[in-house]
């Protein structure tokens, strides 16, 4: 990867507390660029990082599905620390359970963290790109989103609807010269596959062409990708990074 006129260039990544959300942090920063991320609550993972590159990174409390309060963080990053470059909209829940019996708060909140916290943070984050006509959007997608999976009907629902917003936003931004991609992951070796056994784990691994679940930097490299020189010429895509799962 091009690492062509880095230095300088900030990226905000949301849910970069921890999982791939701090993966893509970690590895942005071994990139080169300056790296603002928030989460609900700080975690030993940020404090870390903070003391290793200080400048270079700074982490903020903020709850994805509060319009205000990503509305503040945005113009408080642009104000104090540097013109947003890059948005990595990470940030993401789910809540595993069978459609007819999942509870109408459990819905809601996906939507409002998956979907409307990824609209809300993506127009916040676009007025500077527009009037600076530069920037990368990146969407964290997922798989269940591309084939349908039991248990995650609104969860699917949320990531299609991430994958939708992908495509048409890149028709309105590409003139102003920004960005607009997404990547789904398979399964990882993160906490949101912890409520499989061991079993299921394999399974999944021997159906999978690489015959291995994906590690965050799998993600993580693809997401710097997008955010690079490299990929200056693509926009509206969306890729898999699967290991090959749902070929």
């Amino acid at each position: 990867m091009s690492t062509q006129n880095i230095n300088d260039k900030l990226v905000m990544v949301s849910g970069g507390s921890r999982g791939l959300g701090l993966s893509i942090c970690e590895y942005l920063l071994g990139c080169g660029y300056d790296v603002v991320s928030f989460s609900r609550k700080k975690t030993a993972e940020t404090t870390q990082l903070k003391s290793t590159h200080g400048d270079q990174y700074n982490f903020f409390e903020a709850d994805m599905s509060d319009q205000d309060a990503l509305q503040s963080l945005t113009q408080r990053v642009e104000k104090d620390i540097a013109p947003i470059y890059g948005l990595v909209n990470n940030a993401g829940i789910t809540n595993e359970a069978l459609f007819a019996r999942q509870d109408e708060a459990a819905i809601q909140n996906i939507i409002n963290v998956n979907v409307m916290g990824c609209l809300w943070l993506t127009r916040a984050a676009l007025r500077g790109m527009l009037r600076r006509s530069s920037g990368r959007v990146v969407n964290i997608s997922s798989i269940v989103g591309v084939r349908g999976y039991k248990g995650v009907v609104a969860y699917s629902a949320s990531k299609g609807a991430v994958d939708a917003m992908t495509r048409s936003l890149a028709h309105e931004v590409g003139p102003r010269n920004i960005t607009v991609n997404s990547l789904a992951p398979g399964y990882m070796e993160t906490e949101l596959v912890g409520h499989l056994n061991e079993r299921q784990l394999k399974s999944i691994a021997k159906k999978t062409p690489l015959q291995r679940l994906g590690q965050t930097n799998d993600v993580a490299s693809v997401a710097a990708f997008f955010l690079s020189g490299d990929a200056a010429f693509v926009t509206g895509q969306h890729l898999v990074v699967d290991g090959g799962l749902t070929c």
